[in-house]
């Protein structure tokens, strides 16, 4: 397993504050044949948020409508992957072939999901199988994103970097760590 330097921090939006939120980061690694790993963890007052429970399941497409971690994955050209995570175990892929021309009738391989609550920290490491990761030449590009809901339906986004004005994941300048992650051809 390959390790990229130290753990990611992510920051909210200057928009959409979480003070119940003390921080979040991710770690990122290179395993297996190809594959990738990510390491969330999530630090704050849980109970002042709103975590989607498994007994409480979301339509798949409306994940990030609620408290989830998020990757967004480009391999050179306009073309990009979506994963949502969300704290009920469900998990949703999205194919895109340029900004927000989302691809229909793409089924993505499933992402391996290991969540963890404690005391002031929610935890997910999630494995992704090569096979998961977007074909093409060029490094492998990562947005690493997190939805935030508070108990009163509020929602703050975190990101590694955010484009100027509002919002938005799916923004090219929010792709700002690249991987140095060699795939097989597939």
């Amino acid at each position: 397993m390959t390790s990229l330097p130290a753990n990611r921090a992510l920051t909210p939006h200057p928009e959409h504050p979480a003070p119940a939120v003390a921080g979040i980061a991710v770690a990122v690694a290179a395993h297996g044949s190809g594959g990738l790993q990510l390491d969330y963890h999530l630090a704050g007052d849980l109970a002042a948020l709103r975590l989607p429970s498994p007994a409480a399941p979301v339509a798949p497409d409306r994940l990030w409508a609620h408290t989830c971690f998020e990757v967004f994955l480009r391999r050179g050209g306009e073309a990009y992957r979506e994963y949502n995570f969300s704290p009920s175990g469900q998990w949703a892929g999205y194919a895109f072939a340029a900004y927000r021309q989302r691809l229909e009738n793409v089924t993505l391989p499933a992402p391996h999901l290991e969540w963890q609550v404690a005391e002031g920290s929610l935890s997910l490491r999630v494995a992704l199988p090569a096979e998961a990761l977007p074909a093409g030449d060029g490094e492998l590009l990562l947005a690493l994103t997190t939805v935030v809901e508070q108990a009163d339906g509020l929602l703050s986004y975190w990101a590694l970097a955010h484009p100027a004005g509002k919002a938005d994941f799916h923004h090219r300048d929010g792709f700002a760590l690249a991987v140095p992650l060699a795939l097989p051809d597939l």
